[in-house]
């Protein structure tokens, strides 16, 4: 049973750290000075849980214009496929929400837009590249 949460522990921040760092630049090849950035420490982060273990994280960043930022969304390679990138992404969504966010914008790497669709989010952007991979800009309205 998967279990989706906001981070409240240093060991959860570090776990979704690794995953990340799984994901991102040992799986994608991107640069590490580009993971890891100043908005870890002012963005609320979640993660999911298979029984003890993290399997799945991301983040969002509320700004003050109302529109909240998704960043870092992945899934550690064995649990890809299970639906956990839906139930992070509500969880998001509920959270937003809940803190009076009238919009949620993310930049997804150009594969997973179709993903992204499924959740309704539009693209609001050409592809263009960041860290040598193809992206787009998306947005969802949360009326």
């Amino acid at each position: 049973m998967f279990k989706v949460k906001r981070v409240e522990t240093e060991a959860e921040r570090e776990a979704a750290f690794a995953i990340r760092r799984d994901v991102f630049i040992k799986e994608q090849g991107i640069p590490p000075h580009l993971e890891r950035d100043e908005f870890d420490e002012s963005s609320t982060h979640f993660v999911v849980y298979d029984e003890d273990t993290i399997v799945a994280t991301a983040r969002v960043q509320a700004l003050p214009s109302n529109i909240g930022i998704v960043e870092r969304v992945c899934v550690i390679k064995e649990y890809r496929g299970t639906g956990l990138g839906v139930l992070i992404m509500k969880e998001i969504e509920k959270y937003a929400r809940q803190v009076e966010l009238k919009r949620l914008r993310l930049t997804a790497q150009s594969f997973a837009v179709p993903f992204y669709e499924k959740l309704y989010y539009d693209c609001v952007s050409p592809e263009f590249m960041d860290a040598g991979i193809p992206m787009r800009v998306m947005e969802k309205s949360l009326k």
